[in-house]
C-alpha cells in the first residue's frame, strides 16, 4: 500500500515537471520571437536612386512594422546623390543604379556593393503622339534634337518636348549608356525624379522622356524599339537592353540594423513579393549579367 501510494506521488511530481518544463519552453519561445523583432533597434537613411525609391520605401515600411525599434527614412535625389553621400559617411545608405566605379569622384574602394533587384527602363511619351514603336536610332534623334515634329515619325502632327534627366542620374546613365551611342542629348528641360517626370509626361501633349519600369502608369505609353517591348521578360534575356542593377551601397562595418534591413530586401519575402509586384526583376530571375563596364554575359 505505501508502495503503491509513493509510486502515485512520484509519477503526479514528475508530470508536474514536464508540464512546467513544456510552459517555460512555449514562454521562452515566445520571449524570443517577440524580443528578436525588438532586438534590432537604431536609424537607417537611405538617399539616391528614384527608381529604386518605391521598393525601398515599401520594403522598409515593412521592416519597421517587424522592428520598431528601427527607423528606416528613404529619400531620393538621384544615384549620384546617393553614392557621393555615402562615401562621405553622411548616409547608412546610398541606393544607385550605377556602379560605384561609374559614379563621377566616388572612390567605390571604399563601398560595399549590396545588389538587390533589377529595374527596366524605358522611353516614354504622352499617349497623344500617336507613337508605340521607334527605331533605336530614331530615339537617339529624338534626344538628339534632329527629329523635332512627331510626324516625321508618323505620328500626330505636334512638336516634340523632350524631358532629360539631371547628370548624375543613373537612370540618364544607364539610358544613355544603352541608347545614345556616344551622342550628347539636346539642351532641355531636366528633372531630378522618376515621379516628376512621371507627371510632366502625363500632362504634356507631345512629352517623351524615360523611365524605370516601376514608374510607367495610366496616362503614359511607353515605347516599343525595333519591335522589342520593354517587358521583365525581354529584360531577363537582354533582349530590351536599357535595364541595371539595383545598388545599396553601403561604407564600413554595418549596424546591426543595417544588416538586418540588408538581409530582409534580399529575402524570399521581399524577391518575390515586392519587387515583382512593384515592377522590378529579382536578380535571381536574370539569365544574363552585367559588369561596371558595361558588359553583358551569359549567365551559365
Amino acid at each position: 500500500m505505501k508502495k503503491s501510494i509513493l509510486f502515485s506521488i512520484l509519477a503526479v511530481s514528475a508530470l508536474t515537471l514536464t508540464l512546467a518544463g513544456c510552459g517555460s519552453s512555449k514562454s521562452s519561445k515566445a520571449a524570443t520571437g517577440s524580443s528578436s523583432n525588438q532586438a534590432v533597434s537604431g536609424k537607417i537613411v537611405a538617399v539616391g536612386s528614384t527608381a529604386l525609391q518605391p521598393l525601398v520605401e515599401q520594403a522598409g515600411a515593412h521592416f519597421e512594422a517587424a522592428h520598431p525599434q528601427v527607423k528606416v527614412t528613404i529619400q531620393g535625389g538621384g544615384s549620384g546623390t546617393g553614392l557621393s553621400q555615402v562615401v562621405q559617411g553622411a548616409v547608412t545608405i546610398g541606393n544607385s543604379d550605377i556602379f560605384a566605379e561609374q559614379g563621377k569622384g566616388v572612390d567605390a574602394a571604399k563601398l560595399t556593393d549590396h545588389q538587390v533587384a533589377v529595374v527596366g527602363m524605358t522611353p516614354v511619351v504622352n499617349p497623344d503622339v500617336g507613337i508605340k514603336n521607334v527605331k533605336m536610332g530614331q530615339l537617339r534623334d529624338i534626344f538628339t534634337g534632329k527629329l523635332t515634329n512627331w510626324k516625321q515619325l508618323g505620328g500626330k502632327d505636334e512638336k516634340i518636348t523632350v524631358v532629360n534627366r539631371v547628370a548624375g542620374s543613373g537612370t540618364r546613365a544607364t539610358f544613355e549608356a544603352a541608347v545614345m551611342d556616344g551622342a550628347k542629348a539636346k539642351p532641355t528641360q531636366e528633372q531630378d525624379s522618376n515621379g516628376t517626370v512621371q507627371k510632366i509626361v502625363q500632362t504634356t501633349p507631345g512629352a517623351i522622356s524615360y523611365l524605370a519600369l516601376s514608374y510607367v502608369k495610366s496616362g503614359l505609353q511607353a515605347l516599343s524599339i525595333d519591335g522589342v517591348k520593354p517587358t521583365a521578360a525581354n529584360v531577363a534575356n537582354n533582349h530590351w537592353q536599357i535595364w541595371s542593377y539595383e545598388h545599396m551601397y553601403t561604407k564600413g562595418k554595418l549596424s546591426a540594423a543595417t544588416a538586418a534591413f540588408l538581409k530582409y530586401m534580399n529575402s524570399q519575402k521581399v524577391q518575390s513579393g515586392l519587387v515583382k509586384k512593384l515592377g522590378y526583376i529579382s536578380i535571381s530571375q536574370m539569365h544574363v549579367k552585367k559588369d561596371a563596364d558595361g558588359k553583358v554575359s551569359t549567365i551559365h
